[in-house]
């Protein structure tokens, strides 16, 4: 294992020590585990607070995207390990203002679990809780067994459109709405070239050859659809965009968001060689492109690799995602 750090049971401690320091206009520890980060200055008294929570190994994605017209609160565990009810509880009260919270997260059975947890947790501080699942990953289920899908970058448009709605003033029930929403109208594909290594494992989460591809593979390593020989950047896009586009079909007068997003390690000029392919396909289903982002919005330590996600907007999600936004990672 070749890595910059100090020690592999400390990784996640210092990591979260130094997002802080470096970024303190945007974050601060809160509680005792200090794997619970808040926004630096809380949101409004009476606005709903929108939580998430998930392993580390995925920056921006989770701690990232706290900030104005994001989330309030990440409850965030060690490398791809679910934090613990209890960590989660803690975010769940820090976003707290009033008028209740969101947690919004992707469709991993600890993740889920815990929150539940937490859920039942925070009842007795009379905090009311609504959940809204990301299920994008089109790679990990048939349509027909969406709800057993993983969810991916796809949370990033979430975190974005309900934290907009959030800042707008709107209640519980509406802001759960729009995360709901957004979450049904999002598909997402990846392609790994390389593994990563989680700190404390020491060894890459699974094996490749050099002249290989996953395509479909998990942010985790879950198995994908196929391995087979390294395509070309043209053949590769294509193949994804094809595999969105038969599960999310658009026509003439649809807007889209699409994200062209690294995995880690495949750098900013391969990105935009894939993209040249993504608005072709997306042009040519007569579909409009709206605000294409295009970068390191959700990560799997060094994996390289890249995935693609696909947000259909109605003039709402259009408004909410051009709403304004203010992370150490993002800014609208």
């Amino acid at each position: 294992m070749k890595k910059i750090l100090n020690s592999p049971a400390h990784y996640v401690d210092e990591m979260l020590a130094g997002l802080v320091a470096a970024h303190p206009e945007y974050y601060r520890l809160h509680g005792d585990s200090g794997k619970v980060v808040a926004r630096a200055k809380a949101g409004a008294k009476g606005k709903v607070g929108i939580v998430t929570g998930g392993g580390s190994g995925h920056l921006p994605v989770f701690t990232g995207y706290v900030g104005e017209g994001l989330l309030d609160a990440c409850a965030i565990g060690d490398v791809f390990a679910s934090p613990s009810a209890e960590q989660m509880a803690d975010a769940i009260r820090s976003a707290d203002q009033g008028a209740g919270v969101l947690r919004l997260y992707g469709n991993y059975g600890g993740d889920i679990l815990n929150f539940d947890m937490a859920g039942d947790l925070v009842e007795f501080d009379d905090i009311t809780c609504t959940t809204v699942l990301l299920t994008d990953d089109v790679a990990s289920a048939p349509p027909e067994e969406h709800e057993k899908r993983r969810g991916v970058a796809g949370m990033v448009y979430a975190f974005k459109t309900a934290g907009a709605a959030a800042e707008e003033g709107r209640n519980l029930d509406a802001v759960t709405a729009v995360a709901q929403k957004t979450a049904d109208c999002c598909r997402s594909i990846g392609v790994a070239l390389s593994p990563c290594t989680v700190p404390q494992a020491g060894k890459p989460t699974f094996e490749i050859a050099d002249d290989e591809i996953e395509m479909g593979m998990g942010i985790h390593g879950e198995p994908g659809i196929w391995r087979g020989k390294l395509r070309t950047a043209d053949e590769i896009a294509t193949e994804m965009m094809e595999r969105l586009l038969a599960d999310m079909p658009l026509s003439g007068g649809d807007k889209v968001s699409v994200m062209v997003n690294s995995l880690g390690a495949s750098p900013p000029e391969e990105l935009y060689i894939l993209y040249n392919k993504v608005k072709a396909a997306l042009e040519a289903s007569g579909a409009s492109i709206v605000m294409p982002l295009v970068g390191r919005y959700a990560t799997s330590m060094e994996m390289a690799g890249v995935s693609f996600t696909i947000c259909k907007l109605d003039d709402e999600l259009e408004s909410l995602l051009k709403a304004p936004c203010d992370c150490a990672f993002w800014r609208v």
